[in-house]
């Protein structure tokens, strides 16, 4: 993708995070998108075929950096020269999910939250497979394991969105690996 399409792109993720902010998401129509954007309607379905197309390459672009293990300096933190772990990377993830908050806010809160949340689940289950002590733990099948680590993780993602995002990125991965010590490495 070239400069001109990328800063294109750009215009429209930040047009659509605009209207989420404000807008139920039922509401807003990709004349609405194109406005703020100041892009026609070509450009528009260039890029994406459907408002849910962009909902979803929003969340997958949000994603693939928000859960990339490339443990770079940037503007609100820098892990680059600590030892790769869990709480490092739920700590650098945390970060992510606070620098967008708008983005995220405004997804939860319209009617495709949920399918933010099914690929927020999909990126958490790669995530922490990996770090899972034991296929079998007392029984309990992995998947379930799986999806208990996962939903816990979204869980206080909602619940530090509702607390206003009080609580540090690092102190909060402190709470999320005290109540799993025994299921992550």
């Amino acid at each position: 993708m070239d400069r001109r399409q990328r800063k294109t792109r750009e215009a429209i993720f930040h047009a659509f995070s605009e209207l989420l902010a404000t807008k139920s998401y039922t509401k807003i129509t990709v004349q609405n998108i194109i406005d703020m954007a100041n892009v026609g309607r070509t450009t528009f379905y260039a890029h994406f075929e459907t408002k849910d197309h962009l909902l979803r390459e929003l969340c997958t672009d949000l994603f693939e950096h928000v859960f990339s293990k490339a443990l770079n300096v940037e503007s609100t933190h820098d892990f680059s020269l600590t030892e790769s772990n869990p709480h490092v990377f739920i700590t650098h993830i945390l970060y992510h999910l606070r620098d967008n908050k708008k983005n995220i806010i405004g997804i939860l809160n319209c009617e495709s939250g949920e399918l933010f949340l099914r690929f927020f689940k999909q990126y958490l289950n790669e995530f922490f497979t990996p770090y899972m002590v034991n296929s079998e733990c007392n029984y309990v099948p992995y998947d379930f394991l799986l999806n208990h680590i996962s939903g816990s993780f979204i869980n206080m993602i909602q619940w530090w969105i509702k607390d206003d995002l009080q609580t540090a990125p690092e102190k909060l991965a402190d709470y999320f690996l005290a109540v799993i010590p025994s299921l992550i490495i």
